[in-house]
């Protein structure tokens, strides 16, 4: 017997998750299919967890702004808790970036987010760190960037979207995709699921499910580590600082501090493990920004590894396909997120909810982040031109 939705969501992490909930509070029959045995074991339950609005792109902040929004007010809308705790993002800007940082500060203000530029005095009062003003220029401050608790937040959305009844069907890879003429047949280890509208959320895997369906979605996993400091003996609070000046970026986690870099010479690929073979260059430009690191030890049991999934222009693949081939506009994508799924899952949630029961996002305008900003005018894959400055 074949199953039936209105939309397959494809993937339990926290961006399907937040969709699943969407369409289901508005009426949709949903059916999650994740391929692992439990919710938010890829990247969602592998990240930083931080969330900020510190971005140059507009519908990067707003996504991030309304998601940040929606998670501190999570425990009044819902009754569940975010784990979100302000602790704050400072970026520690270079001086060959500093005009350009304050351009993406003023734009992040005008659309009402909140940030402010700190002195470097002012700013090492929240972390201690090395001033150099050749490359320590300025600083920024978002006091509403932080830090959340993604797993509980996709278990949260998956309750609620159950209760309005979703199905969530775990151990169910997708293994085949074809239109009928109507609807994705999907072929899952349960039997094949038929349904009118699929979301591809499958993280650093949307690609290749979208080849599935002979599609060319441009989501790669990358490897990305995070290393950890055994925990430390005095109390500290630091924010998720980020050095620009070398991509480095360190937060407190309880006793502990984590750290870590996105190693640009790393391949793509699913490779697995935490890169321990990269951790000298870390420390060294850790070290020459934050010296004080040199007196913690390293703990690698409590290291860990996950991936970003990237595309072209390191900004997610938002929304309806363009009619490409059969069944393409049937096809919506909620992926490509590059390490910033977490802090936008709320706001896309919503967006997808309305793209696939409307046939449009209403709310706020995807067009910067549609497929279509990849194809040339004669309808060519070109990649894309435009790339998100502040990729961490």
């Amino acid at each position: 017997m074949t199953r039936t939705a209105d939309v397959a969501v494809i993937g339990a992490g926290i961006i399907g998750a937040a969709v699943a909930f969407n369409l289901a509070r508005r009426g949709a029959k949903v059916v999650v299919l994740e391929a692992q045995p439990a919710p938010a074991t890829g990247s969602t339950g592998r990240s930083a967890a931080g969330v900020r609005v510190q971005f140059s792109e507009a519908l990067n902040v707003q996504l991030s702004w309304e998601s940040i929004q929606e998670y501190r007010d999570f425990g009044r809308l819902y009754g569940y808790e975010s784990g979100y705790d302000p602790v704050g993002y400072l970026f520690l800007v270079p001086a060959e970036n500093a005009e350009e940082h304050r351009n993406a500060m003023a734009l992040q203000l005008g659309l009402g987010a909140p940030v402010q530029e700190l002195s470097p005095a002012e700013a090492q009062l929240l972390v201690p760190f090395t001033a150099d003003p050749e490359a320590t220029f300025i600083t920024t401050f978002g006091p509403a960037d932080g830090v959340v608790d993604p797993h509980s937040i996709t278990m949260a959305y998956l309750s609620m979207a159950r209760s309005l009844g979703a199905a969530v069907m775990l151990d169910s890879r997708v293994r085949a995709a074809r239109f009928d003429g109507s609807s994705w047949r999907l072929e899952v280890p349960a039997g094949p699921l038929s349904a009118r509208q699929v979301v591809c959320a499958c993280g650093a895997w949307s690609g290749a499910v979208a080849a599935l369906a002979g599609l060319q979605v441009p989501v790669l996993p990358m490897l990305r580590s995070v290393y950890a400091t055994a925990p430390l003996s005095g109390p500290h609070r630091y924010p998720l600082t980020v050095d620009l000046s070398s991509g480095l970026y360190l937060r407190s986690e309880g006793k502990r501090v984590i750290f870590g870099r996105s190693n640009h010479e790393q391949p793509a690929g699913f490779f697995e493990g935490v890169d321990f073979g990269d951790l000298d260059r870390v420390l060294g430009f850790g070290l020459a920004r934050f010296p004080w690191l040199g007196s913690t030890g390293l703990d690698r049991r409590a290291c860990w590894w996950g991936y970003y999934e990237v595309t072209p222009d390191e900004n997610p693949v938002l929304g309806r396909m363009p009619d490409l081939a059969p069944g393409a506009t049937a096809w919506l994508n909620a992926s490509g997120f590059s390490g910033h799924g977490v802090q936008q899952a709320a706001a896309v949630g919503r967006l997808l909810a309305e793209e696939a029961l409307e046939g449009r996002a209403t709310s706020l305008e995807l067009g910067p982040f549609r497929y279509e900003r990849f194809l040339s005018p004669a309808g060519e894959f070109v990649g894309a031109a435009k790339r998100e400055t502040y990729i961490v």
